[in-house]
C-alpha cells in the first residue's frame, strides 16, 4: 500500500499540468466580494492590477476639525462656511479657518487641519457656532491631511499576478475606480456519484416514495461544498453501476467544461464496481493506500471527450469521501488559490482509542480544554458524526492503541 503522502504527491502531479492551464476571465469584483463575502472567494489575479488614479485623489481632512493655513499658527482667524464631505470647496481666504468634516476635500489654500476636540466648544455642531478660531501654535503644514497619493501612487502596483483577490484588496480595487479585473479561472471539477442504490428527489431511502432499498447521494452536495471552500468551482452527476451505460454518460457530462474528474465509489473489489471496470482499461491506476478510512484510491489521465483529462477516485462511503478529500485533494487546490491549509496542532488524547497498526487512522474529535475527544467511531458511514465534530485526528501509522495523555496531530475543520 502507498502512504497518505506518496498518494498526496501523486494527486499533485496529476492535476499540475491543468491547474496550470486555467486562463483569466474578467470578472466584475462585485460578483469576487459576493464569493469572498461568503467563504468561497480564494481567487488569484491573472494579470498585476495598477493604479489609473492616486489614492486618495485629493486632499483631505483625517479629522473633524477646521481647515487652517500652518502659517497663521498662533493667530486668530475668522470662521466661515463648513466644508462637508463631498462638496467642491471654495478657496480658503487668508485669515480665515473653514470647519471641515472628516473625508471632505482640503480647500485650496489650506494646508493642515485643527482637530474640533482643540477648540474651546470641543465638538460639533456646538463649533460650528464659533466666529473665530486661534491657531495653536506648532501646527505644521500636512497636519492631519491625508494628501493626494499618501496611500497609492498613480501607475503603482496594486498586486502582481497571482496576488489572491482578498478583501483589501477589492477594496482598494473599488476606491481606485477598478471596475472589473482579470482573475485566473476556477478549477472546474466534474463530481460523480455512482451507485444504483442513490436515490432521485423524492425517495427518501425508506420505502417512502421509492423501493425501500435506496439511499440519497450525500457525496455529491458534501463535496460540491467543499470543493467551494478551496475556490473551485463543481457540478455534480449521479451515475448507476450500469457498465454499458457508464462511459457515454460521463464522457457527455465531461464535455468541454471539466479541468477534473472527481468520482466517488466503484473502486473496491466487489462484482458492481462501475469505475474500475469501466476506467481502469483506460488507464485507470487502482492504489490502494495505508489509511483508514479511505483506503481505496484510484487516479490517472484519461481519454475523455476527445481529450485526456484528470480523474481522481475516492471511495463511496461519505466519511471515506470527505476524509480523502480533506487529504489528499484539499491541500493541492489551496495551495493553487492560496487558501489556508487546514490548522493543526499536536495535543493530548483525553481518552484511549484503537487502530489498525499498519494503517494512518483519521479519527473524528473534538478539542475540549485542550484535550481530544473521539466523536463516534472509526466507521466510514458516520456522517453525522463527522457534521459534529471540529477536528480531524490523526493516528499514525505503527500505532494500534492511544492511551489518554498520547500526543495526537489534529487538523481543525473549523
Amino acid at each position: 500500500m502507498r502512504t497518505i503522502g506518496q498518494h498526496r504527491d501523486e494527486v499533485a502531479a496529476l492535476l499540475a499540468p491543468a491547474l496550470a492551464q486555467r486562463g483569466p476571465e474578467t470578472v466584475a469584483i462585485d460578483t469576487l466580494a459576493d464569493g469572498v463575502g461568503a467563504g468561497r472567494g480564494h481567487r488569484v489575479l491573472a494579470a498585476a492590477v495598477t493604479a489609473p488614479v492616486p489614492l486618495p485623489v485629493f486632499d483631505n481632512s483625517q479629522m473633524d476639525g477646521f481647515a487652517v493655513r500652518a502659517a497663521e499658527s498662533g493667530r486668530s482667524v475668522r470662521v466661515v462656511d463648513p466644508i462637508p464631505a463631498g462638496a467642491v470647496p471654495v478657496p480658503l481666504a487668508p485669515g480665515t479657518a473653514a470647519p471641515i468634516m472628516t473625508g471632505a476635500r482640503i480647500p485650496e489654500g489650506a494646508d493642515a487641519v485643527v482637530p474640533v476636540e482643540e477648540t474651546a466648544p470641543g465638538a460639533f455642531p456646538a463649533a460650528l457656532a464659533l466666529a473665530e478660531l486661534t491657531v495653536p501654535d506648532g501646527t505644521t503644514t500636512g497636519t492631519f491631511v491625508r494628501t493626494v497619493g499618501s496611500d497609492v501612487r498613480r501607475g503603482a502596483e496594486l498586486a502582481p499576478a497571482g496576488a489572491p483577490v482578498t478583501p483589501a484588496l477589492l477594496g482598494t480595487l473599488a476606491a481606485a475606480g477598478i471596475d472589473v479585473v482579470d482573475v485566473v479561472r476556477s478549477v472546474r471539477v466534474l463530481v460523480v456519484s455512482t451507485g444504483s442504490e442513490l436515490a432521485d428527489g423524492g425517495d427518501r431511502g425508506d420505502g417512502h416514495g421509492g423501493s425501500g432499498a435506496t439511499i440519497r447521494d450525500a457525496n455529491g452536495v458534501a463535496l460540491r461544498a467543499a470543493l467551494a471552500e478551496v475556490g473551485a468551482a463543481a457540478r455534480t452527476v449521479r451515475l448507476t453501476d450500469d457498465v454499458d451505460a457508464f462511459l457515454p454518460a460521463l464522457e457527455d457530462a465531461v464535455g468541454e467544461w471539466a479541468d477534473l474528474v472527481l468520482t466517488t465509489g466503484g473502486i473496491s473489489a466487489g462484482a458492481y464496481e462501475v469505475v474500475r471496470q469501466t476506467l481502469e482499461p483506460l488507464g485507470l491506476a487502482v492504489t490502494p493506500v495505508a489509511m483508514q478510512p479511505g483506503g481505496p484510491q484510484a487516479l490517472g489521465r484519461l481519454p475523455l471527450a476527445g481529450r485526456r483529462v484528470p480523474v481522481v477516485a475516492f471511495p463511496g462511503n461519505p466519511v471515506s469521501a470527505l476524509v480523502s478529500f480533506e487529504v489528499f485533494l484539499r491541500p493541492v487546490l489551496a495551495a493553487v488559490v492560496g487558501a489556508p491549509d487546514r490548522a493543526a496542532q499536536e495535543l493530548p488524547a483525553a481518552e484511549s482509542a484503537t487502530s489498525p497498526v499498519g494503517k494512518h487512522q483519521v479519527r473524528r474529535g473534538t478539542v475540549v480544554d485542550g484535550r481530544v475527544h473521539f466523536v463516534g467511531g472509526p466507521s466510514s458511514h458516520l456522517l453525522g458524526h463527522l457534521a459534529a465534530a471540529t477536528h480531524l485526528v490523526h493516528v499514525p501509522v505503527g500505532t494500534d492503541t492511544v492511551e489518554p495523555g498520547d500526543p495526537l496531530t489534529v487538523w481543525s475543520l473549523r
